[in-house]
């Protein structure tokens, strides 16, 4: 990721999604490790958690609003 991060009420639609698709595999991931006990951070579970639910929040107001496309 070479470019700055953008802010998420500022991405489109389209890139929400690929974003949430992105961080539940993310999260599938850190899941994996913990069962394994390989887990660097343990509080980083948790954080992607939430960070799904936000951009979740977000796909949902802009479903609300018309702009999926």
């Amino acid at each position: 990721m070479a470019s700055k991060k953008k802010n998420v009420k500022e991405l489109s639609y389209n890139e929400l999604v690929a974003q949430e698709k992105e961080l539940k595999q993310k999260y599938m991931d850190i899941r994996f490790q913990k069962v394994n006990g390989h887990v660097d951070n343990p509080m980083q579970e948790r954080a992607v958690r939430r960070e799904i639910a936000k951009v979740k929040t977000f796909i949902r107001q802009k479903e609300l609003a018309g702009q999926t496309k």
